[in-house]
Formats: structure tokens, sequence, C-alpha cells
């Protein structure tokens, strides 16, 4: 293969990475929060002795959480409103 045509296919492969990251951008967004360590761990301890993500349980608290509040939210499995 040429420098040119590796030039090419490595440039190719940067735009499809981008157009992957866009895509998931759309479909999800990242929640940063600063916790203590030692609470981190036990958080993480007790989800995977319960076989579930760190991840999966905080979705659920804030699900529950808007729930309480009762606030509405488009789903995005459905795009419809769903109130809590």
């Amino acid at each position: 293969m040429s420098r040119r045509a590796q030039v090419l296919d490595a440039h190719i492969m940067r735009i499809q990475y981008f157009r992957m990251i866009v895509i998931m951008e759309n479909k999800t967004a990242r929640l940063t929060i600063l916790i203590d360590p030692h609470k981190k761990r036990a958080f993480e301890a007790l989800c995977a002795s319960q076989d579930l993500t760190p991840s999966q349980v905080v979705r659920q608290l804030i699900r529950d959480y808007l729930a309480e509040h009762g606030v509405e939210y488009a789903s995005k499995s459905t795009g419809a409103k769903r109130a809590q």
C-alpha cells in the first residue's frame, strides 16, 4: 500500500471515529460528579454485589428523583413525555 493510500485510510478512519462520537453524544450525555474516594469504592462494591453497574444505579436514582418531584422528560426510547 502506498504512503498516500495509508494517509487516506488513516484520515477516513478518523472521520468515522468522530462520526461515531457525534452519534453517541446525541444518544447519551455524560454527568461528571466529584465524590469521596471511600464512598466511591463502597458504592462500586455494593453495585457489583448486586450485579449492577454504577451507571445503572445512578440512572435509576435520577429517574426516581425526577418522579418524586413530578418532573416530566422526553423518553429517549419513545420520544414521548414521561410523567414519573
